[in-house]
């Protein structure tokens, strides 16, 4: 057979992360990464997996996720633990050329085996509510406006443990998100806050983040909230060209820019 190929798009950490209330659910509101994929591919032959950025998932559980004779290759160009979304994006990939497509169907397959899943295998992830340690859609939200987002991976990888509930209540950030979509600043700053509740509560401490952001004149900033991404968020176009050389000083790799929303 001609080689296949599907490729599911990663995930920057999160826009907002936390408890609904002090013994509520954890909820997200991801953000989307066209930028960084995972890409299948699946050649003629007996089975086999190859990895060749990182073991994202077991090769036992790829063969059940995937039951047909083929030789695959996973590519994954950003790093595992750092918050963009590598292990639920491998197993979309590898269920979606397998012939599963419904979303929600790939969403309780991927929470059945992670206990902990991103929404990548929505069309819109951003649009949720997300309950990732339920794998359910709590709430549909307002698009996104239009913005950028330049960020890299600042410090070790940090795996998302699925009996982690450690996070803060963010139940007023989310019940202002509806009404803040209608306005860059707005979730610009709600996601600041969200990041910076999240480094006071779980660290690491010293993260340059902040810092950078006020710097280079960021509407706000973003993080993976069990992870190492990091973003800043501006107006479309709006960039400044020292945003690039400013995040390689200060340690952060595999530095991406991407835009969003619109």
């Amino acid at each position: 057979m001609p080689p296949r190929s599907l490729s599911v798009a990663a995930h920057f950490g999160e826009l907002l992360q936390g408890r609904l209330g002090s013994d509520g659910p954890v909820a997200l509101v991801t953000l989307p990464c066209p930028a960084l994929r995972v890409t299948l591919t699946a050649r003629s032959g007996g089975f086999a997996l190859h990895q060749p950025d990182g073991r994202a998932i077991p090769l036992a559980e790829a063969r059940r996720l995937f039951p047909h004779s083929a030789r695959l290759t996973l590519r994954a160009p950003m790093p595992l633990g750092g918050g963009a979304g590598v292990s639920t994006a491998a197993r979309v990939a590898l269920l979606s050329l397998g012939g599963m497509t419904d979303p929600a169907e790939l969403a309780a397959a991927c929470h059945a085996l992670e206990g902990a899943t991103d929404p990548l295998m929505f069309p819109d992830p951003a649009r949720l509510l997300w309950a990732s340690r339920q794998g359910r859609v709590l709430a549909q939200l307002p698009p996104l406006p239009r913005f950028d987002i330049i960020g890299g991976f600042f410090g070790p990888p940090r795996r998302t443990d699925p009996a982690d509930l450690h996070f803060s209540d963010i139940s007023d950030l989310v019940a202002a998100w509806p009404a803040a979509c209608a306005s860059l600043p707005a979730i610009a700053q709600l996601a600041s806050e969200s990041a910076r509740r999240c480094l006071a509560l779980r660290g690491p401490a010293g993260d340059p983040t902040p810092e950078l952001a006020a710097r280079l004149g960021a509407l706000g900033w973003t993080m993976a909230h069990t992870g190492s991404a990091r973003g800043l968020i501006f107006a479309a176009g709006t960039v400044p060209d020292a945003a690039l050389s400013d995040l390689r000083a200060a340690g952060f790799s595999t530095i991406t820019r991407f835009g969003l929303g619109g």
